[in-house]
């Protein structure tokens, strides 16, 4: 009777709140009071949005928030084109560009967990192209000729997940590192190419002379690309197939990948334009090479863009980023460990920051593995928590995880350029401003 007794103490001892295991949190919608949040302020969101639609500084989207599993808002805005005739849905497909480097670094991370990878391994224990690395040196601008240094160090994991290795988009530094990055045809690459592999693409990099030595700054570039062939080489699959087994499947995302299966190729959304002069306008009918952003309705190739090649939806996307803040499981699948994410959202440039060659230069706006972050010492400049993580893709779509408040967001659009960015950072503080407690 005793030892009866004590299992039944025991069984509801376990089961108090204080003991009890954290709730992994399934996205549902809900009453955003029952999370804390107020409907009426969260409904500010509504005519924001609107009023940029109608002003044409936006074109529209989806977007949604979800705090502590609880999907608080979902609303789509605008028009599919300037005709006006086929409204944004919440299942629309988005080109989510570099926000496909969140997959890339949870599969990283997921190969590190299981010690087939180390952080700080050279890259070319993988990528042997890459073992004799050069650093440009001198730039001759009459006739782009160029000298190379031998790099003091190898390139590794960790500089490629914080972009500390070197290697940039050239496409994005007009002058001679554009100049640099032309001559080896690699101002075309980062969402799709019609004919090199993966690994074509990133033996052709490895060619490339570094823009610095490795881990000497920080500087955006191609380094998800080398990720993500790591990744196949490591796992024996195609990034595609491994983001498909190992992320998209556990979570539930069926409407991501890299080229969209023909039943899905309508719901991918066209791309906005935009110019002061003329304001919104469709990229096809003002681009000749417009047709080149149509890379996910091409013909499933082995060139599996780990930076960018990715299309995706709002929902499929807060699945991932739920699963992140729910410490790395969802839907009864773990695809991360706790402390593995404490590792990725963690400060990984202190050194560099302090130096003024880091991610920025405001104290405490900085990167981890893979993400921008926000640490305690840039407490005050938004209303995000410390502890935010978050990134962006090229055509406008944006995400942020906030741990402390258990709050995501997912903003879906479709422009290329955004002549009125404050509209980010303007939604954002209405958001902030909804909560209650």
């Amino acid at each position: 009777m005793k030892i009866y007794l004590y299992f039944i103490c025991l069984f509801f001892f376990l089961q108090s709140p204080g003991i009890a295991q954290p709730v992994e949190l399934e996205l549902t919608p809900a009453n955003p009071a029952t999370v804390g949040m107020s409907s009426d302020r969260l409904n500010r969101l509504d005519g924001f949005i609107q009023s940029y639609v109608d002003k044409e500084w936006f074109p529209g989207g989806v977007f949604l928030v979800a705090r502590k599993g609880k999907i608080v808002y979902q609303k789509n805005f605008g028009y599919h084109s300037t005709a006006k005739q086929v409204p944004y849905k919440a299942d629309d497909i988005f080109r989510i560009a570099s926000m496909t480097k969140a997959m890339t670094t949870v599969a990283v991370l997921q190969l590190y967990e299981q010690g087939k990878l180390g952080l700080d391994d050279p890259v070319f224990y993988y990528i042997p192209a890459f073992k004799e690395s050069k650093v440009l040196d001198t730039f001759n601008e009459a006739d782009s000729s160029f000298t190379t240094v031998p790099a003091k160090k190898q390139i590794t994991i960790r500089h490629l997940l914080t972009h500390t290795s070197g290697i940039t988009y050239g496409v994005f530094h007009p002058g001679k590192i554009q100049i640099i990055y032309e001559k080896y045809h690699m101002n075309d690459v980062g969402l799709s190419h019609d004919t090199w592999t993966t690994e074509e693409m990133v033996n052709r990099l490895a060619e490339v002379p570094l823009i610095f030595q490795p881990g000497e700054r920080f500087l955006y570039g191609l380094n998800m690309e080398v990720l993500g062939r790591i990744i196949e080489v490591v796992s024996g699959l195609s990034l595609s197939e491994y983001f498909q087994q190992n992320i998209f499947e556990p979570l539930g995302m069926e409407d991501t990948c890299f080229y969209l299966p023909k039943e899905k190729q309508d719901r991918l959304v066209p791309l906005y334009t935009q110019t002061r002069e003329k304001g919104l306008q469709m990229a096809a009918e003002t681009s000749e090479d417009a047709s080149r952003f149509d890379y996910p309705k091409k013909p499933d190739h082995p060139h599996y863009a780990g930076g960018g090649g990715l299309s995706s939806t709002a929902m499929d996307y807060a699945r991932l980023i739920q699963a992140l803040v729910n410490g790395g499981s969802y839907n009864g699948h773990r695809i991360l460990g706790r402390k593995t994410i404490e590792v990725m959202t963690s400060d990984q440039l202190i050194s560099l920051n302090a130096e003024g060659n880091g991610f920025s230069n405001l104290p405490g706006v900085t990167f981890g593995l893979g993400f921008a972050l926000l640490t305690e010492q840039g407490d005050g400049w938004t209303s995000k928590s410390p502890g935010t993580y978050e990134w962006a893709g090229y055509f406008n779509t944006k995400f942020f995880i906030d741990p402390k408040e258990k709050l995501i967001f997912v903003g879906m659009g479709q422009i290329v350029p955004l002549l009125h960015p404050e509209f980010w950072q303007r939604l954002n503080a209405i958001i902030y401003s909804a909560l209650e407690d």
